[in-house]
């Protein structure tokens, strides 16, 4: 399974994606599309007609732009959705059992690192940048479990969720029978890992799974609204509170308390704090500088 060192993003991988300042342009893969709009970063997996579930291109596209957000200072938040009308139906059990995962490329990066497919499923790593996930139709399996590791969730109002495997005598093992439970209640976390059965989005809402349900088709369109909401705010300040959200449920409420403020008392020092008080005095947005 592998361990859980790259839950922090100190390692950025610059070498091996490429992403120099300012530079995400040559990220991507066959299944796995990536697009700068301003300040935000939005990986698409794009395999719509397998409603995109996830293939080694996918999974080794995906980790690399999770790197790539970390490692561009001018990426202030991450929008990851689904093409043509799905966000993901898990993984591809028709080429495992065929043992048909494509790309001798895709299978050394894999063989290289074996953690790698977790580490692109958000199970061990965690993004510094705020994900939104930004979900269309069948959000399942494994889609439901990518999902979990990200941060603030839209869903269009036909969107299905649910963890399946129990079904196929499967274990949900990308992370979900940990996760689900702490993210919502634990009879609607077990119910919806013994049962299998598919979730509406309002249901979903309804649990806590996502946060919110808009009409159809226009998800995507509400992520990257938040996002820009998002990335009007201090970068410094943005990364430290998610750092300190994650970090406190780990920990006790003293010793979280004690950890928040050994987060959050650098930031008061840092020269955004500054520019955001002066933006304040003068009536006038404030232009930060990650400093």
């Amino acid at each position: 399974m592998g361990g859980t060192e790259d839950l922090g993003t100190e390692h950025v991988g610059r070498e091996r994606v490429g992403t120099e300042r300012g530079h995400t342009e040559h990220l991507g893969t066959e299944h796995l599309t990536v697009e700068r709009r301003g300040a935000t970063l939005v990986l698409t997996l794009n395999r719509p007609q397998a409603r995109n579930a996830l293939s080694l291109p996918m999974l080794v596209g995906l980790y690399d732009g999770w790197l790539a957000a970390d490692a561009d200072d001018d990426v202030r938040s991450v929008v990851l959705t689904g093409a043509g009308g799905a966000f993901c139906s898990g993984m591809d059990l028709k080429a495992l059992a065929g043992g048909g995962m494509e790309g001798e490329e895709y299978r050394e990066r894999m063989a290289a690192d074996p953690d790698l497919h977790w580490k692109a499923m958000l199970r061990h790593h965690r993004p510094r940048k705020p994900v939104i996930a930004a979900v269309e139709g069948p959000c399942v399996a494994g889609g439901t479990e990518i999902l979990q590791g990200t941060d603030i969730r839209i869903a269009g109002s036909g969107a299905t969720f649910g963890l399946f495997e129990v079904r196929r005598g499967l274990f949900p093992i990308g992370g979900s029978t940990v996760r689900l439970p702490r993210q919502i209640p634990r009879t609607h976390a077990l119910e919806m890992l013994l049962t299998g059965r598919p979730y509406t989005a309002d249901e979903a809402a309804a649990v806590g799974l996502i946060g919110r349900v808009v009409p159809d088709g226009t998800a995507l369109d509400e992520a990257l609204a938040v996002a820009e909401r998002i990335n009007a705010c201090g970068p410094l300040a943005v990364e430290a509170v998610k750092a300190s959200v994650y970090e406190g449920a780990e920990l006790t409420e003293s010793e979280a308390l004690a950890a928040e403020l050994k987060r959050g008392w650098p930031v008061f020092a840092t020269e955004d704090a500054k520019e955001g008080a002066r933006a304040f005095a003068e009536k006038r947005p404030p232009v930060y500088r990650r400093a």
